[in-house]
């Protein structure tokens, strides 16, 4: 069987090479993520050519993901690089102060004095060092240290119990929708929203710069939690950002609070990826620990749709393995996953046609134990709904749109192929889809598959028909002869 939970890669400097990039898509990434907290617009250019350049030579396609920075909450730079501060120590964190030290720190977000209160604690570095709020007087927040330890430059802040008022959308951000949009990117993930409105005025942007890339909402703020519904309807899919979203909720709630957003994704058909710190100890290490295969094998068992690689394919110096290891760990974790289609199926209200024959065509496949389920699409919608329920049989998504074939990239259980549509014979379609099912060696003659089909042929959101097949029983219609 072909693995069903999709990786994605951060690209970076350890993965820009051509030939490691080569080595990584036949190791068996679907998406690429671009992070555009860093490099230039030249850098990003660059490696999404190399990357549709290696999905060609290795004849299968890769998603592309822009990644927003979103705002940045940090202090700022220091006068020898880093500080160390001590239990009980006064720290000053100051939004006019341009080089820090002992004594007090910069910020980069000058309204942060406005945004808290004495009796805050602020978390600094992802939660390593804890600053308790005594006083604000002007630009200056006087904290006294509470956990200490060594800070240097531009380390992150987050407010204990989130609340922070800094928009989602920055002009960096702006600026850089209009540049994915120009790459032709195939997913935005937008960093920190707080609300619905957050993915409104994305969508908005991204639609405005001529872009239709899926947009993907990261979950990482407390407010995003509590607004999780809303968010959902905005966007197109989530991301679980484990690492800010636990120094804002507790270590402690993120393992539930995974669980529940990845369930609530799928109940409204949308996207799930889960990220931050899966293989960590494999940026130095050629094998990942006990616990980092537990996390990755518990993510899938959970029904995400992605697992996602972050330093550990941007800057790790086993960029290939570590795909390689987290592909093993998916497979193996595929096996046991429980298939409770017939529940899930009998919980559903379905109020249209093609959403109806998604249904039927994976409740027909998994009792009938098919090999494969076809489904010939303009857009993908029908593919996503199919995907939403574990039936264990493998999507082959048939589209003749370049957009719809490498967004499908991302969706558990999905294979993509690209097939042409050049007549409006029912018929013979679906007799070519056999062909390009047995010419990619995914079904063999005598196997069965269940074939879905819209008429009128090449009309969005049109999918009406399910046919139950034998490969090669029947012979070519007269119009392929």
């Amino acid at each position: 069987m072909p693995r069903h939970t999709k990786i994605v890669a951060t690209l970076g400097p350890a993965s820009s090479d051509p030939a490691v990039l080569e080595r990584m898509v036949h190791a068996g990434i679907d998406v690429v993520r671009m992070n555009f907290s860093h490099g230039k617009v030249e850098d990003h250019v660059a490696r999404a050519e190399a990357i549709r350049h290696a999905a060609g030579c290795a004849g299968r396609p890769v998603g592309i993901l822009a990644d927003l920075q979103g705002p940045k909450i940090r202090v700022g730079r220091f006068e020898n690089g880093r500080v160390t501060l001590t239990r009980d120590a006064e720290f000053v964190l100051d939004a006019k102060c341009e080089l820090g030290n002992n004594a007090r720190a910069g910020l980069d977000y000058k309204d942060l004095p406005r945004d808290v209160k004495p009796g805050d604690v602020l978390l600094l570095d992802d939660g390593r060092i804890k600053l308790g709020v005594e006083k604000v007087v002007g630009s200056q927040i006087h904290t006294r240290v509470r956990v200490g330890g060594e800070l240097s430059d531009n380390k992150g802040i987050n407010r204990q119990g989130g609340g922070l008022s800094a928009p989602a959308l920055t002009a960096k951000d702006m600026e850089d929708i209009r540049t994915a949009a120009r790459i032709g990117v195939d997913f935005l993930a937008v960093s920190f929203p707080k609300s619905a409105a957050d993915m409104y005025m994305a969508r908005q942007l991204l639609r405005a710069a001529g872009a239709e890339a899926l947009l993907i909402a990261k979950i990482e703020r407390t407010e995003a939690v509590a607004n999780l519904d809303e968010i959902l309807d905005a966007c197109d899919g989530i991301m679980v950002a484990r690492g800010d979203l636990a120094v804002e909720v507790g270590d402690a709630a993120v393992p539930a609070l995974q669980k529940k957003m990845i369930r609530a994704a799928r109940d409204k058909n949308k996207l799930t990826i889960t990220a931050t710190q899966m293989m960590e100890s494999m940026i130095a290490s050629p094998v990942p620990t006990r616990a980092e295969v537990s996390d990755v094998a518990n993510a899938v068992l959970d029904g995400t749709d992605a697992v996602m690689l972050s330093a550990e394919t941007a800057t790790g110096r086993y960029p290939v393995e570590v795909v390689e290891a987290m592909s093993r760990v998916c497979l193996e974790a595929e096996k046991s996953a429980e298939v409770t289609l017939d529940r899930d199926v009998l919980d559903r209200v379905f109020t249209r046609i093609d959403q109806s024959i998604s249904m039927a065509a994976i409740w027909t496949a998994w009792h009938l134990k098919v090999k494969a389920i076809a489904s010939l699409t303009q857009t993908g919608s029908t593919a996503l709904w199919m995907s939403r329920l574990n039936s264990g049989v493998p999507i082959y998504a048939l589209t003749p749109e370049v957009a719809a074939h490498n967004q499908m990239t991302l969706y558990r259980e999905v294979f993509p192929l690209l097939m042409s549509q050049t007549h409006q014979d029912r018929d013979l379609l679906l007799w070519e889809a056999e062909q390009v099912l047995l010419d990619q060696g995914v079904v063999e003659r005598g196997d069965l598959i269940v074939l879905t089909i819209g008429e009128p042929i090449g009309a969005a959101g049109g999918t009406n028909t399910l046919k139950i097949v034998r490969v090669g029983e029947h012979p070519p219609p007269d119009s392929a002869l």
